[in-house]
């Protein structure tokens, strides 16, 4: 018998004032389905989940949602007109027997049921609305970041929920980890198309570089046909008094099939460049200790920090990470016990309140009102990494418009504000990164870009968030603090840290339950190696792979004998390039030999 759809969307379409954000969109959603949304910032995840929660009104199509059954949205910004508390919003609608499920929410979200609407922070409201949502249990649950704001603890418990939960559920969401450990269904959009696979986010990536890889494959196909019959068309003039109309207007046809094709966002232009060398020893810390009032925030803490390391600090939240942070910088004062600085330090702060933003002033004015990064005598430059740039020039490289320069910050999107703050951030030459939340509403190709940047960087990053995934590929060494003035310092990422501690933790996945057999199954761990020497191992062969198929585009264009009379600034570029290649596929099979080596010995 066949199942009936929780939510049937037919014909959708949606245009605001300019090129369609869907057209003709069909789309179910079936009882049981666990489906992630996937997307590049603005592509309109949020857009789609809000059609679907009609929120929206489509221009065009139909949304059906069977008698009986029932959708929930969780509220990005809920509106709480009317409620005196936290507690008073996530409960309305609720029978008195049901209330329970509220106070359940609340205490593994981490939200006072009993906290003025008024006083409450933007994270607070949000997990409110999840909690709403959650005690209300719908049939299918639309999920639009919910782990933002959530510490680890927070996020494990909601995974632990979804996974035993017998509803359906949409997630958008960065959190990677997140999302490989419940879903099994993938939807991609990608410049206005909507694709399905019945896969979960695991096989996302795999996914979406074999289709671009295809559509390249095509696109340069097209371009060589173009190629051919555009020279047939100029020799026939003069070999042909009357040319073949047939051909002329098949060649006006692939002109415009290229034409029509929609050019894939590139990732953004981000760079970081380390200033000069700091010395070895960037933080010492002996015997600090802090606390505010009863609560202790840290006690007897030592920590060593080296040039190059790279220190995640982990926790629940208002455990005390920020504060340990500016401690250690010497911002704030601890009760007992020393901070010192190395020498030469340059240091840059990613903060997570944005507080570097003001969200009344425009991207331009943002940038060159930067005392930092003003160009003396010339309103539309900014100094980057001291080389002078037109202020738009910079801002498309962050994947910026011209209309969006002149617009508020307040306009933007949690990711493009994220976007923005990383473009000041990076405009400036530094050896101490200090990055507090840095993922939050980033999608995973610039999350990519920052951990490959992270990596190169040749200085010293302290970094707090709660994203297992990115903690995992960049940490080289984890502080946890755990309350009560406990901080301990582990080796490696988050999974090291749990493999380690040997808990509680171990268990805060719950894998979304499958009638289906697995299509790929996840490689063993190499023996012997960390988690982030494992990565790089899985990583290598693709990457090496790459490199090869570079390489020999570009020996095949310098194949051409005439390129160096003809084009001699492109004949050096190619050449430069060529060895540049070689050299780091040479580096990358080096680096494979010895991971290899070292897995097998153990």
């Amino acid at each position: 018998m066949a199942r009936i759809p929780l939510l049937q969307m037919s014909g959708i379409s949606l245009t605001f004032g300019g090129d369609p954000l869907f057209s003709g969109l069909d789309l179910v959603v079936q009882p049981g389905d666990r489906v992630a949304l996937v997307g590049r910032n603005g592509s309109g995840k949020s857009t789609l989940m809000k059609v679907m929660a009609g929120l929206v009104e489509p221009d065009h199509g139909q949304i059906v949602i069977p008698p009986g059954k029932s959708a929930g949205y969780m509220e990005q910004d809920p509106e709480m007109e009317g409620f005196a508390t936290l507690g008073d919003y996530a409960s309305s609608g609720l029978e008195p027997g049901e209330l329970y499920k509220v106070e359940r929410a609340g205490e593994g979200l981490k939200f006072e049921p009993s906290r003025a609407v008024e006083t409450a922070s933007g994270g607070e409201r949000r997990r409110a609305a999840l909690a709403k949502l959650m005690a209300e249990a719908p049939d299918l649950m639309l999920l639009d970041e919910p782990t933002n704001h959530l510490d680890i603890e927070a996020i494990a418990w909601l995974e632990r929920e979804l996974g035993a939960s017998r509803a359906a559920y949409v997630l958008i969401s960065h959190d990677r980890a997140f999302l490989r450990a419940l879903t099994r269904a993938t939807l991609w959009i990608d410049r206005s198309v909507v694709r399905r696979k019945e896969q979960g986010f695991e096989a996302f990536e795999a996914w979406r570089d074999k289709t671009w890889e295809e559509e390249d494959q095509q696109r340069h196909k097209l371009n060589r046909l173009i190629k051919s019959e555009a020279r047939w068309a100029v020799e026939g003039i003069s070999a042909r008094r009357k040319r073949n109309q047939g051909r002329v207007r098949a060649l006006q046809a692939l002109r415009a099939e290229k034409a029509a094709q929609i050019k894939r966002q590139g990732a953004a232009a981000m760079s970081l460049e380390a200033g000069p060398k700091s010395g070895r020893k960037v933080i010492e810390a002996k015997g600090l200790a802090k606390s505010f009032g009863d609560k202790k925030l840290v006690r007897n803490f030592d920590l060593l920090v080296q040039r190059g390391d790279r220190v995640a600090f982990v926790g629940p939240n208002g455990v005390g990470k920020t504060t340990l942070l500016k401690m250690l910088l010497g911002q704030e004062e601890p009760d007992s016990g020393s901070v010192l600085l190395g020498t030469n330090l340059e240091i840059a702060v990613f903060d997570q309140a944005r507080a570097q933003l003001d969200p009344e002033m425009s991207l331009w004015d943002s940038l060159t009102g930067d005392p930092e990064m003003r160009v003396s005598g010339k309103a539309d430059q900014v100094m980057v990494r001291g080389q002078p740039k037109h202020v738009v020039g910079y801002l498309k490289e962050f994947l910026f418009d011209d209309q969006q320069a002149r617009a508020a910050v307040k306009s933007l999107s949690g990711g493009e504000k994220a976007r923005l703050l990383l473009a000041k951030l990076m405009a400036k030459s530094s050896n101490l990164l200090v990055l507090d939340e840095p993922t939050n509403d980033l999608d995973v190709e610039t999350l990519d870009l920052l951990q490959e940047l992270l990596d190169d960087f040749d200085g010293t990053v302290l970094l707090v968030s709660h994203d297992r995934d990115f903690l995992d590929r960049v940490a080289t060494t984890t502080i946890a603090m755990e309350g009560d003035g406990r901080a301990t310092v582990y080796a490696g990422g988050w999974s090291d840290y749990v493999a380690q501690r040997g808990d509680i933790f171990q268990k805060t996945t719950v894998k979304a339950k499958s009638s289906k057999p697995k299509v790929q199954q996840e490689s063993k761990p190499k023996a012997g190696l960390s988690f982030s020497e494992r990565h790089r191992l899985e990583k290598l062969p693709s990457e090496i792979s790459r490199l090869e198929a570079e390489i020999a585009k570009l020996e095949e264009l310098m194949s051409d004998p005439d390129l160096f009379n003809r084009e001699p600034v492109k004949f050096e570029k190619a050449t430069d390039a060529l060895v540049e290649r070689q050299e780091r596929l040479l580096a990358a099979e080096e680096e494979w030999l010895t991971l290899e080596e070292k897995a097998e010995g153990a």
